[in-house]
Order: C-alpha cells, then structure tokens, then sequence
C-alpha cells in the first residue's frame, strides 16, 4: 500500500527482455535503503526489488503488467517516480494507493500558470463513474486531487515541490501515463452494479 507522495525520482539504466517479460535496472538514491522482496512503487507500479547493488535496484514486470501500464515504452535514461510502501505508523499524506494501475491516460494539454501548471487527462470513458470532482487519483504515482472533470477528461493542478521533484515536469502532450482511480469508489462502484443500488 502507498500514499503517492513520491519519495525519489530515479533513472532507468538499462531494460532486458526475457520471454514476454521486462527486467529493469534502476539507480537512485532510495536503492541503498531497499531490500530484496519489498514494494516500491514505479510511476504508480507496484514492484517486487529483486536485488540491488552499486546504487541500482531491479524489477520485473510480467505481460500482465506491462498490458495495463506504460512500463512497455520504458527505455533506459527515462526518470521515474519512486515510492516505498506506506508504514502504518507513519502520517497517510496523500491517499490509499494499491500500486494496480487500472489503465493508462493521455496529456491532452499542459499549461503554466506563472507559478504552478496545470494538466489536462484524457482516459478511456469506462473509467468515467470513477472519477469526481476534488477526488483523489494516482498519476505515475502521484497523489492529485481532479477537478473541470467530464466523460474522459480531468485536470490536475501541480505546484512547485511536485513539479521540481518528480517526474512530471518531462510529461507533455501526447504523454502517456499511469492511473489508478481512488480504491473506496472502485468498491462502491463494484457495490452498486453487483447489487443494483
């Protein structure tokens, strides 16, 4: 479980493909830290650490995950945004965020505002009854709160600190990115039609 409060970007150093899978390799300063066996979330991922060493941690994405997230374009020298898990002793900073990205979204606009940006998200509309005015979503990771919503869109305003460290300063239109929509209305909404209330 995580918050999508990013902890660390880091860079891909190299990708292998071994059968319908992807083996990444990724350096950052959160990699002295991890220990094989943990979750680390990678642009909203969640990921198994398989080893680490020299400042590199590496992960395994299987066809599952790579058919529902961006992980399939991932190449080496793109930086990603890294979370380790949520400590229930700790402060739950954004919100509940599982690391099970349900699909990928488009940037359909990026605007600077003199201070802060805004993004535009185009997503497909199956997703629409997820998504609500100031509610909570995970994009690449991130925890935001949307707004200006429609059937396949919203926008999420980002300020200085999310912009500066994390990746999202290097997504622009035609971007593709990682969503995961707020786990209590995914519930409520598996309620509703399974019990028709």
């Amino acid at each position: 479980m995580f918050t999508g409060i990013i902890e660390a970007t880091g860079l891909i150093t190299s990708v292998t493909k071994a059968g319908t899978n992807l083996t990444f390799s990724i350096e950052s300063v959160l990699a002295p830290q991890l220990k094989i066996d943990q979750s680390i979330a990678h642009n909203g991922v969640c990921l198994t650490v398989e080893s680490t060493d020299n400042g590199n941690h590496v992960v395994t994405a299987v066809q599952e995950t790579l058919s529902k997230t961006t992980l399939g374009s991932w190449e080496k020298g793109q930086i990603i945004n890294l979370e380790q898990c949520l400590q229930w002793n700790g402060r739950l900073d954004g919100h509940l965020v599982q690391g099970h990205v349900d699909t990928t979204g488009t940037c359909i606009n990026r605007k600077s505002l003199n201070g802060s940006w805004e993004y535009r998200i185009k997503f497909p509309s199956a997703f629409a009854s997820l998504v609500i005015e100031k509610g909570s979503i995970c994009l690449d990771g991130i925890s935001l709160t949307v707004f200006n919503i429609s059937e396949n869109e919203f926008s999420v305003a980002i300020i200085p600190y999310t912009f500066e460290h994390t990746n999202i300063k290097s997504i622009y239109e035609g971007t593709e990115v990682n969503l995961e929509f707020d786990m209590i209305g995914k519930y409520i909404n598996r309620h509703r039609q399974l019990t028709g209330s």
